[in-house]
């Protein structure tokens, strides 16, 4: 099987997981062990290539990955949509 093609069934997992209930609530965001990760994608290792492709994967699929290197956060791109915004003012 090809990179992308497990890095997509993973996304895909992933991204289920995010609507089902576990730990206290019934959705949303979440954190997972790479260990884990690494099971759903059938791989004894993730490279770089392997996580970039994830990301993108995950981005597709509207949420947000985000490497932790001893886990990883998944939420929703939506998340973000009502975060206050920096402009050049604050930037100097």
């Amino acid at each position: 099987m090809a990179i992308d093609t497990m890095m997509e069934n993973t996304a895909n997992r992933l991204a289920a997981l995010y609507g089902e209930a576990f730990g206290g609530k019934a959705s949303g965001r979440y954190r997972i062990a790479v260990k884990l990760v690494r099971a759903m994608a059938g791989r004894k290792r993730l490279y770089e290539n392997d996580v970039v492709a994830l990301t993108r994967a995950m981005l597709e699929r509207g949420f947000v990955l985000i490497d932790m290197d001893s886990f990883f956060v998944v939420m929703s791109a939506n998340t973000f949509t009502n975060y206050r915004r920096a402009n050049d003012d604050v930037a100097d």
